[in-house]
C-alpha cells in the first residue's frame, strides 16, 4: 500500500512538472518571438516614417511577461544565482539541510512578494488606469508578476518535497547536479546507448559469421 502511495504521489510529481514545463516554455517561446517581431517590425516602420504607436506598450508587456514566467522557470532549471564555491565543498548531508533551508527562505519571500504584487495590482485595479496608448487596463500588465512569484514560490516547495523524498541532493525539483554535470550525463548516456549499439551489431555478425562457416556454399 505504501509502495503505491508513493508510485502515485512521484506520477502526480511528474505530471505536476510536465504541466508547468508544457506552459513556461510556450510562454516564454511566444513572448521572445512576439517581442522580437514587433521590434523588427517597428525599426523598418521608422525607417519609412511610420512608427507604430503602440509597439512600446506591448513590448514593455512582454518584457514583463518574459521577465516574470523566466523566474519560475529558473528555479525548476536550477539556473538561479547560487553561492557554489561554499555548497560545493560541503558532504552531502550538509548539503541536504542547506538546500532545505535555502529553499524554505527563497519560498517564504517568493510568496510574500507575490502577495505584495497582488496588493499593487489590485490597488492599480481599484484606480482604473489605463495605458497612453491601447487605453487597456493596466493592472493587466501586473497581472502576471504575482502569478510569476507564486510559481517560483511551488517550485521552491517543490524542491523542498524532492530532496526529503530522496536521499540524493537536489538543486531544483528537476536538476539534481550543475548544468555541466547534465550535459556530461546526457553525454554519457549517449555514448553508453552508441556502445550497446555496436555491442548488439557485432553480435550478429559473429552469429552471421558462424552460421556462413557452418553451412558453406556448394561447388
Amino acid at each position: 500500500m505504501e509502495a503505491e502511495n508513493k508510485m502515485s504521489f512521484s506520477f502526480l510529481f511528474k505530471v505536476f512538472g510536465r504541466a508547468f514545463d508544457w506552459f513556461e516554455v510556450i510562454v516564454l517561446s511566444l513572448g521572445v518571438f512576439c517581442l522580437a517581431t514587433l521590434v523588427i517590425v517597428n525599426v523598418f516602420a521608422r525607417t519609412f516614417f511610420i512608427s507604430i504607436y503602440f509597439v512600446e506598450e506591448l513590448t514593455e508587456l512582454l518584457v514583463v511577461l518574459i521577465t516574470f514566467v523566466g523566474v519560475s522557470y529558473g528555479v525548476r532549471k536550477a539556473r538561479h544565482i547560487r553561492m557554489g564555491a561554499f555548497f560545493d565543498a560541503m558532504n552531502p548531508k550538509m548539503q541536504k539541510v542547506m538546500i532545505i533551508i535555502i529553499c524554505t527562505i527563497s519560498a517564504v519571500v517568493m510568496f510574500l512578494l507575490s502577495s505584495y504584487a497582488f496588493s499593487y495590482m489590485s490597488t492599480a485595479r481599484t484606480m482604473s488606469h489605463r495605458t497612453p496608448a491601447l487605453r487597456l487596463p493596466y493592472w493587466t500588465f501586473l497581472a502576471i508578476i504575482p502569478l510569476g512569484f507564486f510559481s517560483a514560490g511551488v517550485q521552491y516547495v517543490r524542491t523542498i518535497i524532492k530532496n526529503l523524498s530522496v536521499p540524493e541532493v537536489w538543486l531544483s525539483p528537476e536538476q539534481q547536479g550543475e548544468y555541466e554535470a547534465e550535459e556530461l550525463q546526457q553525454l554519457a548516456e549517449k555514448f553508453e546507448d552508441m556502445a550497446e549499439e555496436m555491442v548488439e551489431e557485432m553480435k550478429e555478425h559473429e552469429e552471421n559469421a558462424d552460421k556462413s562457416s557452418q553451412h558453406p556454399p556448394m561447388a
